[in-house]
């Protein structure tokens, strides 16, 4: 019960960033650069204070370096930014379809084995991000806001993918906020000059410390104990968790197309997960 009691915290805390920065961002408190830096930086003070305690080593110059850091930066910006235009729940889901898609991509461009039941769970779950997306309809998502998530999403899938061989995952993870978190400065030549408010930084500060920096580093401590499929079915969580915090605290509408639209990509990634006698592994998002 413990264990499980601490992935629902994390599912939580991960679905919560969505929240906080929708929070944040739709009433101008805080502009997106703002909130980028302020997460970033927040984050990495903490993951590196906890890699510190740990008695870890930090390596800045390990391989990949760049690209891990690079993608990391462009999913917390885009993340950010996008949020600007879109609902808590949407966001979610559409991060959450992008990640698993970019990972499905990865896998079959790498040539690894993929049985049928996938290719049908992933060709299922992007239908549903097309008929999300789709440009017809009042519900419709705002067009740059679903892009810069989708973008978003793509560079978490690229950033998880090495992180499957990673030797210390909190480790490296603390290493590269903290060297992504410099370079959130350049987002400041962004043309947006919000003003930010006392809760706009606790928003933002909330993001990167709690539901960002303590967020990954208990997904880690957790993670090993629990199999690769109980992983990925809590997964599937996040972005109904989003959707209800949406609705509850922030107001924002269910509407039949978000809904069908959750239903066909968490389903279709139910259906390739469970296949007879094999495991399977989500990203970490």
């Amino acid at each position: 019960m413990k264990t499980f009691w601490l992935v629902a915290l994390t599912m939580i805390a991960f679905a919560a960033n969505s929240i906080l920065t929708r929070l944040g961002l739709a009433d101008a408190r805080i502009s997106p650069a703002a909130f980028s830096i302020v997460r970033l930086a927040s984050g990495a003070f903490v993951l590196a204070a906890i890699v510190a305690l740990r008695g870890k080593p930090f390596h800045f110059a390990a391989p990949g370096r760049a690209r891990s850091v690079g993608a990391l930066l462009t999913y917390v910006v885009g993340f950010s930014y996008a949020y600007l235009s879109l609902n808590a729940g949407i966001g979610a889901l559409i991060l959450f379809g992008a990640v698993q898609l970019t990972m499905f991509t990865g896998a079959a461009l790498a040539r690894e084995a993929i049985p049928v039941r996938r290719w049908v769970g992933a060709a299922i779950a992007f239908g549903g991000l097309v008929w999300l997306l789709r440009p017809t309809g009042h519900a419709a998502p705002a067009p740059a806001g679903a892009a810069l998530m989708a973008a978003a999403g793509i560079a978490w899938g690229i950033y998880s993918m090495p992180r499957r061989h990673g030797r210390d995952a909190q480790a490296e993870t603390a290493a590269n906020f903290v060297l992504a978190a410099p370079f959130a400065l350049l987002t400041l030549l962004m043309p947006d000059r919000t003003p930010m408010s006392a809760q706009g930084f606790l928003l933002a500060l909330t993001s990167g410390a709690i539901t960002s920096g303590l967020g990954y580093s208990l997904w880690y401590f957790v993670l090993p104990q629990i199999r690769s499929t109980t992983a990925a079915v809590a997964q599937l969580t996040v972005p109904i968790i989003a959707m209800a915090g949406g609705a509850l605290l922030i107001g924002e509408p269910l509407t039949v197309r978000f809904l069908i639209s959750a239903l066909l990509v968490l389903g279709g990634i139910a259906f390739s997960l469970f296949r007879p006698k094999a495991t399977g592994a989500l990203s970490r998002a």
